[in-house]
């Protein structure tokens, strides 16, 4: 039924009208989270590239938590948690640690990881920075294990070749 002014209108315009608002909105939502990944990517992978572990590794996504837990001296297998339903808060509370002693490693205080939780990328990219200076050492100076992959760790990805006679 037509009032006269339009307010109404057709069923078929209303509805290409929502279509189109979702459909732009799960673009800009995958858009946002394509940029994080990349975004988390580069940091990554300029981080890794730092301490000594492999830098791909920071485009893999289970893999590269694996790694940032190995780093902070922690087992890289909490990381497989993130595939259990609810159970993702165990990985991130191990990350968080672990993050925290990677952060004793370049002289940070406990306020980056508050950074790491809310700008991942942005705490990565700090403390890859050129005048940040890694050292280990720091972390067991602090009581805790030493990193388990990169510079200063106690065992290796690879085990030693033996030396030729």
């Amino acid at each position: 039924m037509d009032d006269g002014y339009g307010i109404y209108g057709d069923n078929g315009t209303l509805l290409s009208v929502v279509l189109t608002a979702y459909l732009a909105t799960i673009g800009i939502v995958l858009l946002i989270i394509v940029a994080g990944y990349v975004l988390n990517g580069f940091a990554l992978m300029k981080l890794f590239r730092k301490v000594g572990v492999e830098p791909w590794a920071g485009w893999v996504p289970i893999f590269n938590v694996w790694r940032l837990l190995e780093l902070g001296g922690m087992q890289g297998w909490y990381s497989l948690f993130s595939l259990v339903p609810f159970a993702r808060i165990v990985t991130t509370v191990f990350t968080a640690i672990a993050n925290y002693r990677t952060g004793l490693a370049f002289r940070k205080s406990g306020g980056y990881v508050v950074l790491w939780i809310f700008l991942p990328f942005v705490w990565a990219f700090v403390l890859a920075a050129e005048n940040e200076v890694y050292r280990p050492e720091l972390i067991t100076a602090a009581g805790y294990p030493p990193p388990l992959v990169g510079i200063g760790a106690v065992r290796f990805p690879y085990p030693p070749t033996a030396p030729q006679v």
